[in-house]
């Protein structure tokens, strides 16, 4: 063989391996951490620890423990408005309400909560078109205490009817407004203690988020009869869902989207409603009690005396008579 040709086999020979072992390498460094990238990489343990959102939080949101977790952060990343574990009591933040909105996964600053007791907090509760109310209630109407800022309730009004016949009033009971969220009990927008547990307490008043009509039928219900509170079950939506359906006040998602779903029960959770009130009267409750507010019957020698004068009966029954061509007209109960 000649030697040139063997000068090119032997440097083809040599080009091959040498590329072997440099993919060698590099899959071996891509599998691997070397030492010094190891040293680089920090410890989480080392790392400043920051208040982050577990849930997406939107404005309006009265935030709980389950809302946020310190989680650790890169420290070239760290903020002066993050909340830091190093100087932060979490059992202070609950009962805040966001301001502005925070994602799932980020970072909870400083400017996104107001905190029970400054000013605005109120006005940053509430949802967009919403408007707060107050409501007087007592130990017996308010589930003896065991309503907190965050709950939903049903609201009731009981009343006297005043009838005619006997003078016998009507007993009734109606669930006016449902699934309203409860924002303050008396003055106090959360009732959570310095352990992180609901302080139970003697309140007077109850202020709850309704619509502008809601705050209407709220205000003029109050002079009607005595307004009581019911708590309403945090899994109690199920019924509603079923008549929101079939009224056609919210659309189906498609099926297999779990997304729109968990958006569509989180809005009908959070919608009040005024609408299909349910009641029971004295009858549902004791078979001495009735059920209607009786007519009053009018005065005899009053229906004579509007049937002689040519006037209107009114509401009065009457029985027409005939005699041959003449028609005469008498009130029932008259003589």
């Amino acid at each position: 063989m000649e030697p040139k040709k063997i000068a090119l086999l032997a440097g083809a020979l040599i080009i091959a391996v040498a590329t072997a072992f440099l993919a060698r390498s590099m899959f071996a460094s891509d599998g691997a951490v070397s030492p010094q990238a190891a040293a680089a990489a920090p410890n989480p343990v080392d790392m400043p620890h920051v208040l982050v959102a577990t849930k997406a939080l939107p404005v309006g949101t009265i935030v709980g423990p389950d809302a946020y977790r310190f989680q650790p952060w890169p420290k070239e990343l760290v903020e002066n408005a993050y909340f830091l574990e190093s100087g932060t009591d979490a059992n202070q933040l609950a009962g805040s309400v966001v301001r502005t909105a925070v994602s799932a996964g980020q970072p909870v600053t400083q400017g996104s909560l107001i905190r029970p007791g400054d000013r605005g907090f109120l006005a940053a509760a509430l949802g967009p078109g919403m408007r707060a109310v107050t409501v007087p209630v007592s130990m017996n109407s308010s589930v003896a205490g065991f309503i907190f800022p965050g709950d939903r309730i049903d609201l009731m009004l009981t009343q006297s009817v005043a009838g005619g016949g006997d003078g016998v009033p009507l007993k009734v009971s109606e669930t006016i407004l449902k699934n309203l969220r409860v924002l303050a009990t008396d003055q106090r927008t959360n009732a959570v203690g310095t352990d992180g547990q609901p302080v139970i307490q003697p309140y007077s008043n109850v202020t709850v988020e309704v619509t502008p009509p809601m705050a209407e039928k709220i205000s003029v219900a109050q002079t009607i009869g005595a307004i009581s509170l019911s708590l309403r079950s945090i899994a109690d939506n199920g019924q509603e869902l079923e008549e929101a359906l079939a009224s056609g006040e919210i659309d189906a998602p498609k099926a297999g989207d779990a997304k729109a779903e968990k958006k569509m029960l989180a809005t009908l959770a959070a919608r009040p409603m005024d609408r299909r009130s349910t009641y029971s009267t004295g009858a549902d409750v004791s078979r001495y009690q009735r059920s209607s507010v009786p007519g009053k019957p009018e005065d005899p020698g009053v229906v004579a005396a509007k049937i002689a004068a040519g006037g209107g009966l009114g509401n009065v029954p009457v029985v027409h008579i005939a005699r041959g061509v003449q028609v005469t007209t008498v009130a029932v109960g008259s003589k």
